[in-house]
């Protein structure tokens, strides 16, 4: 969690780069990334040779040998002179990571002349890293050696003092992405990283399944994904589930170049070398892709529309509409495969919105697939970026039906304050929700009246294929007894008899 000293660090760091002339938001959480990245690579390293000299190995290195490949180091230039650590990063460095292929940066010539890396495999898109593609079009606008070494200054105490591992980086993304406008063009805004941990735990997904989030951002899903299959299955993971790991089992596609490059560098450093993150507009003609995968996870563009006529045939077929929230739920189900599981973010007019297309892509869940869980969530989850309320709803692809029962959760608080400082609070309905999702049959006689309940799929049926939990959800009024007014009346006179007592009291001591 970003605690208020690690806020002010980040906001002093913030005001250096806008002082410096970069004024975009997005421009500098680019430029910062880059750094991040920059430093991340040297630490990595040190991993490396830490490890060999231990075990007496020596792997595969990222930095180049020579004099001139180690002088790009973060630990090697960060106490330069700044004129020095500028020309290194403008001139070296960033011409390097632009130009990274299979997790290896190029060298230098004495003149300064790049040193291709050869090719170790046919096609350069099978050599070259998803960040290294997108890095092409990437420039370093850091506009002076005194803007820098303030950049670095603070990034090294960011380090050094508060950022312990990589899931706090991901917390800084977070914070940084915060102070973007409170949601894209199209909607799109920041899941929380408890929030998304809480919907991988639902689908626990395995080495062996194919993931995708076809609205990926910064890839938040996917690498809560990784760090799931990390810490269930590394040690039992064969080397062949390695590689795949590495390279074909998170895929992820965006139609934002910079968030693709943040995307594909936020994998890298969680150990996806190579993952396929691609430049692509989901829901259009461009995606032909079906049956693929075996799991998706999202939170895909909420208020956005598209062009009708780029509208792929096969989602209209299921839902005829332009609303993004209503077609990338018909998309999940056609790029997954057959008993493949989809959890993914839906605002709540999708539950219960009265339209064709909505009712359309509600009966295609449950009369089609087996819709296993509606999750309502509170409208503070999203906040500082939008107060919108929410559901997860998390189903199984079938073609062949399968809704019997729906389980209905209602949270109502997920261990954080519900207003716009989002602090940490001991309320959590998240280890519930993942504790009985995954013992559903122990809820078949839960009270409506309680936070999680099942209903009949032939009660959605008869209210309109509706699933807001409000529908069905029953309020127990509880009477309550009031005393008699004349007691109520005689309370408040004593009240303002011991008020009058105090303030006399009060006057005495101060000679009034």
């Amino acid at each position: 969690m970003v605690t208020g000293v690690i806020k002010n660090k980040i906001d002093k760091i913030w005001t250096d780069i806008w002082a410096g002339g970069i004024t975009n938001p997005l421009t500098v959480i680019e430029q910062l990334t880059y750094l991040m990245f920059i430093r991340s690579l040297d630490e990595k390293e040190l991993e490396k040779e830490e490890f060999d000299n231990m075990v007496g190995n020596k792997s595969e290195r990222i930095f180049p040998e020579s004099e001139v490949g180690q002088s790009m180091r973060w630990s090697k230039f960060k106490n330069r002179d700044p004129r020095e650590i500028f020309d290194i990063l403008s001139q070296r460095v960033f011409p390097a990571i632009k130009n990274m292929k299979n997790g290896k940066l190029p060298d230098f010539s004495a003149s300064g002349e790049m040193i291709e890396i050869e090719e170790e495999t046919s096609g350069e898109n099978e050599t070259r890293t998803a960040f290294a593609r997108y890095m092409e079009d990437a420039m370093f606008l850091i506009p002076t050696p005194q803007v820098l070494q303030k950049i670095i200054t603070g990034l090294e105490d960011l380090y050094e003092n508060d950022i312990s591992d990589l899931d706090m980086q991901g917390d800084l993304y977070e914070y940084m992405l915060g102070k973007l406008s409170t949601a894209g063009q199209n909607g799109q805004f920041r899941t929380p990283k408890h929030i998304r941990e809480m919907m991988v735990e639902l689908l626990r997904p395995t080495p062996d399944d194919t993931i995708c989030d076809p609205a990926c951002g910064t890839a938040g899903f996917l690498v809560s994904s990784a760090e799931y299959i990390r810490n269930n299955y590394e040690s039992t993971m064969s080397s062949e589930q390695w590689d795949k790991y590495e390279s074909e089992v998170f895929t992820g596609f965006d139609t934002d170049r910079t968030m693709l490059r943040i995307s594909a560098m936020n994998l890298m450093l969680h150990s996806i070398s190579n993952p396929d993150i691609d430049y692509k507009d989901a829901v259009s003609k461009q995606n032909q892709i079906k049956n693929k995968f075996s799991v998706c996870l999202a939170n895909p563009p909420f208020k956005g529309t598209v062009d009708a006529e780029s509208i792929n045939d096969d989602l209209k077929a299921v839902t005829n509409t332009k609303k993004t929230e209503l077609l990338f739920i018909a998309l999940f189900i056609r790029m997954l495969k057959k008993g493949g599981r989809c959890a993914c973010i839906v605002p709540d007019g999708v539950l219960f919105g009265s339209s064709k297309a909505h009712k359309s892509i509600r009966k295609e869940l449950v009369e089609n697939h087996q819709l296993k869980a509606v999750i309502s969530m509170p409208s503070g989850v999203f906040k500082p970026y939008a107060g919108v309320s929410t559901a997860v709803l998390v189903f199984v692809k079938t073609d062949a039906g399968g809704t019997e029962d729906v389980w209905f959760y209602d949270m109502q608080a997920d261990g954080f304050s519900l207003d716009d400082k989002r602090g940490e609070i001991s309320e959590n309905d998240i280890p519930d929700i993942i504790q009985r999702f995954h013992n559903l049959d122990n809820e078949k006689d839960r009270e409506r009246t309680e936070k999680s309940f099942f209903v009949p799929k032939q009660e959605i049926v008869d209210n309109d294929y509706d699933l807001s939990i409000n529908k069905y959800k029953k309020v127990e009024y509880v009477p309550v007894e009031y005393p008699p007014t004349s007691e109520i009346i005689a309370n408040i006179c004593s009240i303002e008899e011991d008020i009058a007592k105090e303030m006399s009291e009060l006057k005495k001591l101060l000679d009034l």
